[in-house]
C-alpha cells in the first residue's frame, strides 16, 4: 500500500474519521478495504477513551461531480450509452455516499455492542466494492465517475439524524437505502431487455447484498428501541412523519423489504405515508 493510503489509524473511529476525510474516491476505497482487513484481524481496536465525534459536516469529496439539486438532474433513457452511463453513474455516487454513511454509523454513535461497529464496517467495505464495479462499468462505457451532476440527498438525511442513533437506522439504511430495493429489480428488467448483461450482473449483486445492508438497519432500530423502552412499529411511523414525508415514494419491494426485517406493520406505514 503507498504512503497516501497508509491505514495507520490507532483505533475504530480515528479509522472512520481517516475514510470519511479522504476526498480522493480511489483513497477512500483502498482505506476502507485496509481497515476493514485490520478489524477482521483484531488489529483495529474500539478505544473507549477516543476524542468524542466533532460535528457532522461534509465528508471528503472530489471535485466532480457537481452537486445539484435533484430537479436540475436531466431525465435519460437508457437508449443510448450515455443514457445507460448516467444511470449507472447516478447508482455509483449513491454507493460512494453509502461508504460515508456507514464510516458515519462507526464513527458518530458510541457506547454500543462491537457487533453494531463490526456491522456497519461490513456494510462500508461491501459499500466500497460496489461502487468499484459500477466505475469499471461506466469505464467500459468511455465514461468516469465525475463525468455526470449528483445530487446529495443521502448525505443530507445523514446530518438531520446525527443526533439520534435510532433516528439514524430507522431513516438512511430502512428509507433512503432500501429505495434500492425497490427500484432497482425494474431497472434490472429494462437494462436485460436492452442486451446490457454486464450491467445487470452488477446489479443483481447489488440488490443482493443490499437486503442485508437494510435489515442491519432494521436490527439496529430494534436494539435501540428496546433499549429506549420504545414500541418500534409506532415509533417508525413517528418517524417516517417527522423527517421522511418529502422522500417517501412508492411503490415497494414488499418481499425484499420484509427480507430485510420491515414488519407488515411498517410497510402499511409506508405505503400510507407515500399515498398522502
Amino acid at each position: 500500500m503507498s504512503a497516501a493510503v497508509a491505514a495507520d489509524a490507532p483505533h475504530l473511529f480515528a479509522a472512520a474519521r481517516h475514510c470519511l476525510d479522504a476526498r480522493d474516491p480511489d483513497e477512500k476505497v483502498a482505506l476502507t478495504q485496509a481497515y476493514a482487513r485490520r478489524f477482521e484481524a483484531g488489529a483495529l481496536p474500539l478505544d473507549p477513551s477516543a476524542p468524542a465525534p466533532e460535528p457532522i459536516r461534509m465528508p471528503g469529496r472530489p471535485e466532480r461531480p457537481r452537486l445539484v439539486h435533484p430537479r436540475e438532474l436531466p431525465r435519460r433513457g437508457f437508449g443510448t450509452d450515455e443514457g445507460r452511463a448516467a444511470f449507472i453513474h447516478a447508482i455509483a455516487h449513491i454507493e460512494l455516499n453509502a461508504i460515508d454513511l456507514g464510516w458515519d454509523a462507526v464513527y458518530r454513535f458510541r457506547d454500543l455492542p462491537a457487533d453494531y461497529y463490526a456491522d456497519w464496517l461490513s456494510v462500508a467495505a461491501d459499500e466500497a466494492r460496489h461502487f468499484m464495479m459500477l466505475r469499471t462499468r461506466l469505464r467500459a462505457l468511455g465514461f468516469d465517475y465525475g463525468d455526470f451532476d449528483a445530487h446529495n440527498g443521502l448525505w443530507e438525511m445523514c446530518e438531520k439524524t446525527a443526533h439520534d442513533g435510532m433516528a439514524r437506522m430507522a431513516l438512511v439504511p430502512r428509507v433512503l437505502e432500501a429505495r434500492g430495493l425497490d427500484v432497482t429489480p425494474g431497472m434490472i428488467v429494462k437494462l436485460r431487455a436492452l442486451g446490457d448483461h454486464d450491467t445487470v450482473g452488477v446489479l443483481e449483486v447489488i440488490l443482493e447484498e443490499e437486503v442485508a445492508h437494510v435489515a442491519a438497519g432494521s436490527r439496529w432500530f430494534r436494539w435501540f428501541c428496546e433499549r429506549r423502552g420504545v414500541e418500534p412499529e409506532s415509533t417508525f411511523r413517528d418517524l417516517l412523519s417527522e423527517y421522511a414525508r418529502a422522500v417517501l415514494h412508492g411503490p415497494f419491494n414488499i418481499d425484499a423489504r420484509a427480507a430485510a426485517g420491515f414488519s407488515a406493520e411498517e410497510l402499511a406505514a409506508l405505503q400510507a405515508l407515500a399515498e398522502r
